[in-house]
C-alpha cells in the first residue's frame, strides 16, 4: 500500500500522517501485522552555502554544488567499453574522505584568481532530521507499507480494513494506491465468482447437448455443491486461507463431481427410456456405476495426495490446490453416490409430470452391460 502526500507535504508531515494511520490499522482486528520502511527521524546535516561569500571571494556558484555532487554523491562521466562490456565511469570521493562534516575541509573549489578554496569556509553544516531516502510514486512523496492478515482473515479483509481506516484517518490532501499482488488482487475483484458461474453454464449446455433435455442436466449439477462443501471443509481444517489457488481447485471440482454424476445419470436415463420405473432405474444404475465411480475417483484422491503434502518453493500453492480438490472429491464420491440417484428421481419425475412421458428406447438401442465404464 503505497500512502502519498498529494498536496506537496513535507517528509515530516507525511511521516506524522503514516504513523497514525499505521496505529489506527494495528487495532483493526483483521489486520496480522503492517510495517513501513518510512522515517522522517534519521539525523542529517543540511548543507546552506554562504552565496555572499563565495560571491566575495570570487567562486563561482555552479562550482560549488558541482563539486559537492561529484566527490559526496558521485557524478558519471564516461562510459568505456572492455572485454565487450560497457563500464560507467563515476567519479567520487573515497569513502574515508566522505564519511565527517569536517571531511568538507578536503574538498577545495577554484576562485576566479586561480586559489584554492577549500569548502567548508563556504559552506555551514546545520544538524537536523528527515528522510533517510524519499520514494515517489506516481509523482507524489510516498510512504510505503506492507503487511499481512491475522490468522482467520482473509487478504480482502485486510485490503477492506486498511481502505476504512484510510476513509477514517487521512486528511483530504492524502490518498493511496494498491501495488504489486494486493493490486492485481483490487483489480481482479470477484472475478472467481463469474469464473465458477460460468464453468457451471458450460457443463449445463453440454449436458443439454448430450441427453438432449434442460431437465436432467440440473440432476448431474445439483453434485456439485458436495465438491465445494468438501473442498472447504478441508482447507478450514489445513488452516489455509482460500486464495486463487484455492479457487482453481473449485473449478476443478465442477468437471470432477459431474463426471460422477454423470455416470449414473447416464445408465439411469437408459433404463428409464427401457420402460424401467423411475426409482428402479436410478437404484439400478447406482448399483451398476458403484464399482467404476470409486475407482476413478480414489485414484484422483490418491494422485493429489503428494500436492497435500508437498514442501519447498511453490509449496503453498500446491498445498492449496490439493488440499482443495482432496477434500471436494471425498465429499463429492461418498454424497454423490447418495444424492444423485434421488435428484434424478425428482428432476425427471417432474419433468415427466410437465412434458409427459418418456419416449420408449428404439429397436436398435443396446443396454450397456452390468459393470460396464464409459
Amino acid at each position: 500500500m503505497m500512502l502519498q502526500a498529494r498536496g506537496g507535504q513535507t517528509a515530516e508531515e507525511l511521516a506524522a500522517v503514516a504513523g497514525q494511520f499505521m496505529t489506527t490499522a494495528q487495532q483493526r482486528p483483521e489486520i496480522g501485522r503492517i510495517t513501513t520502511t518510512f522515517s522522517a527521524s534519521t539525523p542529517n546535516y543540511r548543507l546552506e552555502v554562504d552565496r555572499e561569500k563565495v560571491k566575495k571571494l570570487g567562486v563561482p556558484v555552479n562550482d560549488v554544488f558541482t563539486t559537492m555532487q561529484t566527490f559526496l554523491g558521485g557524478y558519471q562521466v564516461n562510459d568505456f567499453t572492455r572485454f565487450g562490456r560497457n563500464y560507467k565511469v563515476t567519479m567520487q570521493a573515497e569513502s574515508e574522505f566522505r564519511q565527517e562534516v569536517r571531511d568538507l575541509g578536503l574538498l577545495f573549489v577554484r576562485n576566479e584568481q586561480g586559489a584554492m578554496v577549500p569548502l567548508d569556509t563556504l559552506t555551514t553544516a546545520v544538524p537536523s532530521s528527515g528522510a533517510r531516502f524519499l520514494q515517489r510514486f506516481n509523482l507524489y512523496r510516498t510512504a510505503a507499507f506492507s503487511g499481512a492478515p491475522a490468522p482467520g482473515a482473509s487478504s480482502g479483509d485486510a485490503l477492506r480494513a486498511l481502505e476504512e481506516t484510510a476513509a477514517q484517518v487521512l486528511p483530504a490532501d492524502y490518498g493511496f494506491e494498491w501495488t504489486g499482488q494486493s493490486r492485481q488482487e483490487v483489480e481482479a475483484g470477484n472475478t472467481a465468482v463469474v469464473v465458477l458461474g460460468l464453468s457451471i453454464v458450460v457443463v449445463f449446455l453440454f449436458l443439454a447437448a448430450l441427453y438432449e433435455s434442460w431437465a436432467v442436466p440440473f440432476a448431474v449439477l445439483l453434485a456439485t455443491p458436495f465438491g465445494f462443501l468438501g473442498a472447504l471443509i478441508a482447507i478450514k481444517l489445513g488452516g489455509l486461507a482460500f486464495n486463487v489457488y484455492g479457487q482453481i481447485g473449485l473449478v476443478t471440482l465442477i468437471g470432477l463431481s459431474a463426471k460422477n454424476a454423470i455416470l449414473i445419470v447416464e445408465f439411469a436415463k437408459l433404463n428409464r427410456e427401457k420402460g424401467m420405473p423411475l426409482v428402479e432405474s436410478a437404484l439400478e444404475a447406482a448399483r451398476l456405476r458403484l464399482r467404476p465411480i470409486l475407482m476413478t475417483s480414489f485414484a484422483f484422491i490418491m494422485g493429489v495426495v503428494p500436492l497435500m503434502v508437498a514442501s519447498g518453493a511453490g509449496a503453498a500453492s500446491k498445498t492449496s490446490v490439493g488440499t482443495a480438490v482432496f477434500g471436494g472429491m471425498i465429499a463429492a464420491t461418498v454424497l454423490t453416490t447418495l444424492a444423485v440417484p434421488a435428484f434424478y428421481v425428482l428432476i425427471q419425475g417432474l419433468a415427466e409430470r410437465l412434458g409427459g412421458a418418456p419416449a420408449a428406447a428404439s429397436p436398435g438401442q443396446v443396454t450397456p452391460a452390468p459393470g460396464s465404464h464409459s
